[in-house]
């Protein structure tokens, strides 16, 4: 049986300031359908505008993070019925997301799922997972994002054979390839992913904002552009309680303890 559409997205807070929002489609491999899409652009902009939440961890199951779209809204929609699914405001309720966002990978995250694992900041994967853009194989191309994502973390050569190829990586060739963050056990890999996001969660919130801010405006403007944001955020930070904390803390040998 599928699950109802009230519960593609399990979310719970398992540590404080970590919310984890897990992928639940499990007899489909999670596969993207409108009803899910939907739940996770949902979930995310609860989350960023939650001040109890300060590090998202996205997962999935243990057979895929994430196997695609569901290609049964697909087989017969027209490019009126894709524009009217307005994917670019879902993705976007992602993108848009201002806290650190962990990707735990186990199994397959293909295609929608490989782009959804590309739109957090770090991604931890399992060394079974396994990451791909096949819809080429489809007669089809990227939609959300990954001739842009991909191409920025792997470069253009590399992107053009996944993407014109449709080929698979392993998680130990995602690594290589600076697709991925770290690659642990399977039945580690989450626990991994809740322990970086509570240490996450204890640090000082608007400099992580800031720094992600700037890492991804490095991918979309000029280097004097990007430099600029990150020398005025740094100046910023100097009227937060968190530089003073952070500084006396490390002058004092001792761990700091912020806000």
């Amino acid at each position: 049986m599928l699950n109802s559409d009230d519960d593609v997205v399990l979310s719970h807070d398992p540590t404080p300031g970590v919310r984890v929002l897990r992928l639940n489609r499990p007899a489909v491999l999670n596969a993207l359908n409108l009803a899910l899409r939907q739940r996770l652009a949902e979930a995310f902009a609860a989350a960023d505008t939650d001040p109890a939440v300060r590090v998202v961890v996205l997962a999935g199951g243990e057979r895929a993070f994430c196997a695609g779209a569901d290609l049964n809204e697909y087989v017969d929609a027209s490019p009126t019925d894709i524009i009217g699914r307005e994917m670019d405001r879902l993705w976007g309720a992602i993108s848009a997301c201002r806290k650190p966002v962990i990707a735990a990978v186990r199994g397959h995250a293909l295609g929608g799922g490989c782009e959804l694992a590309m739109h957090a900041d770090l991604i931890l994967a399992s060394d079974q997972a396994s990451f791909g853009q096949p819809e080429v194989l489809l007669g089809l191309m990227p939609g959300g994002g990954a001739t842009q994502r991909l191409t920025r973390a792997v470069g253009k050569f590399q992107a053009m054979r996944l993407l014109l190829t449709g080929a698979r990586l392993t998680a130990p060739e995602a690594l290589a390839l600076g697709l991925v963050s770290e690659v642990h056990p399977d039945a580690e890999v989450e626990d991994r992913a809740l322990s970086m996001a509570a240490a996450l969660a204890k640090g000082p919130q608007l400099a992580q904002q800031f720094i992600k801010e700037a890492v991804l405006q490095s991918m979309a403007t000029t280097l004097e552009v990007g430099l600029q944001m990150e020398r005025k955020s740094f100046q910023l930070l100097f009227a937060t309680k968190d530089k003073t904390t952070g500084i006396r803390a490390r002058l004092g040998k001792v761990p700091p303890a912020f806000d």
